[in-house]
């Protein structure tokens, strides 16, 4: 199959309310304008360099979304350009995308990354933490003007075991339902549930997803 079948395959299978994040990491930009000439405007890539590399390359009505773990010093790079990040994880990241975003005159969307997976080498917060920034970001409104809190990201552990995955996007769905009942401010608009990738985008959709993240069932295998 084609990227441009792979493509339309998975996005007729979509419901219209669930956003498609193209993960491009670790492929050449011909491969991703394959995707865009088929009309795929949202890429996700995890790692900073490239992903500026490659916005330097390409048209500029494409939406580019970090969606690896993001270290402070390097926010800087992506800063003029990026759509959303997915995995914020920490108040010092969240102040450090703020303060590079001022210097752009820009908004940066951003998703707090819930830690939901039994593996403990994933990144995020849990919840206690989540309450805390979202405390911090409300309190001190003038220090987050530069960026808006849009919803959450959450990565299932790496099993077979599908009632597992539910479980934790189960999970993952319920915090993101609390966070919509706080009263949206400038800085918080809830509207988005990052959560699926390719081998469980159908499951994550089921259990409430409004994004999703799929890479290998476009572009194949990586190298």
């Amino acid at each position: 199959m084609s990227i441009t079948k792979n493509l339309n395959k998975i996005k007729a299978q979509l419901p219209a309310h669930v956003t498609l994040v193209a993960v491009s990491k670790t492929k050449p930009v011909s491969d991703l304008m394959e995707a865009y000439n088929a009309g795929q405007r949202i890429f996700g890539e995890n790692k900073i360099q490239e992903m500026t590399d490659k916005w330097e390359q390409m048209p500029k009505d494409i939406e580019w979304h970090m969606i690896g773990h993001v270290q402070t010093n390097k926010v800087k790079f992506m800063a003029e350009y990026v759509s959303l990040i997915h995995g914020v994880d920490s108040l010092k990241l969240l102040q450090e995308i703020n303060k590079q975003a001022k210097k752009h005159n820009r908004v940066i969307d951003c998703l707090l990354q819930i830690h939901i997976a039994e593996e403990e080498t994933k990144f995020g917060l849990d919840e206690e933490e989540l309450n805390q920034v979202l405390k911090q970001v409300q309190k001190d409104k003038s220090e987050f003007e530069n960026i808006r809190i849009v919803g959450l990201m959450g990565m299932a552990t790496f099993t077979e075991n599908t009632t597992q995955i539910e479980k934790e996007f189960n999970h993952l769905k319920s915090i993101f339902d609390k966070l919509s009942k706080i009263p949206f401010t400038h800085n918080l608009k809830p509207n988005i549930l990052s959560m699926g990738m390719s081998g469980d985008y159908q499951l994550a959709i089921s259990c409430g997803s409004t994004m999703v993240r799929i890479g290998s069932s476009i572009f194949g295998t990586r190298n």
